[in-house]
């Protein structure tokens, strides 16, 4: 116990050194260059201990738990006993094939708890006046994590070059671009930020890493990296795509009642 509380106070501190650049440009600002004195001070020098006693509980439950899991599974859903082939037997692309539906899982569960596109989502819906629903918006945003994610482990599982789906993946999205709503589109493109936040990279980037050193020729720095793109890429296209469909379908459901 005694060892786990040095350790945490190290995280702690670590913490405290990386939050203080914010703080210090914040309290510039308001003194040097907005010339107020702080509104509830003591408020928000609680908020500002809140937060780093968070962010350091967050970092530790990283390291004991996220990271290890995703690895974990990694390992177990590519070991020759589950797969039910011989160690030394050559493996395709379609002897992952749980490898894909768990990658596809995480991503809709993970997109789905993620509370910042939780937060985002409900600020959408308020400021739409409900043109855009929030639980639609979510889904949306999940389906392309989701599919991104699949897509993503099996170049990894093959062994492809990350820049062809990643340029592919830009030019669908420029050609959606084209033909959106123009009031969507900011927030089509802010989507692939607001789903690689706080719960889904921890479990991708272990994921990845885990996937790459358990498939057989797989070098995990040269390709247990790059899942995260998918996770921002995919959510963009699902998006546009989800608004394109709601715009035709309420042209065509208008065309039809005139």
């Amino acid at each position: 116990m005694i060892v786990w509380l040095v350790h945490f106070a190290e995280v702690l501190l670590q913490t405290c050194r990386d939050i203080l650049p914010i703080a210090a440009i914040i309290l510039v600002f308001q003194f040097l260059v907005i010339r107020k004195p702080l509104a509830n001070p003591r408020k928000i020098a609680a908020g500002f201990v809140l937060v780093l006693v968070g962010i350091a509980f967050f970092l530790e439950g990283l390291n004991m738990a996220l990271f290890p899991l995703g690895t974990l599974m990694a390992s177990q859903l590519t070991a020759p006993e589950f797969l039910g082939i011989p160690a030394t037997a050559p493996r395709t692309w379609l002897a992952y094939g749980w490898v894909y539906v768990f990658a596809a899982s995480l991503g809709l569960t993970t997109a789905l708890a993620e509370p910042t596109l939780l937060a985002v989502a409900k600020k959408v819906e308020n400021v739409s006046g409900g043109t855009i629903r929030a639980w639609g918006l979510r889904i949306a945003v999940a389906l392309g994590v989701a599919f991104g994610l699949a897509l993503g482990t099996f170049r990894i599982v093959t062994g492809a070059d990350l820049y062809f789906y990643i340029v592919a993946g830009y030019g669908v999205v420029a050609l959606q671009t084209l033909f959106a709503p123009k009031v969507i589109l900011a927030l089509a493109y802010d989507m692939g930020g607001v789903t690689t936040s706080t719960v889904t990279v921890p479990l991708v980037a272990a994921l990845g890493l885990g996937l790459a050193a358990a498939v057989p020729g797989r070098n995990p720095v040269l390709d247990g990296f790059g899942l995260i793109a998918f996770a921002s890429l995919f959510p963009i296209i699902a998006v546009l795509a989800y608004v394109q469909l709601a715009h035709w379908l309420s042209k065509r459901k208008s065309t039809h009642e005139v």
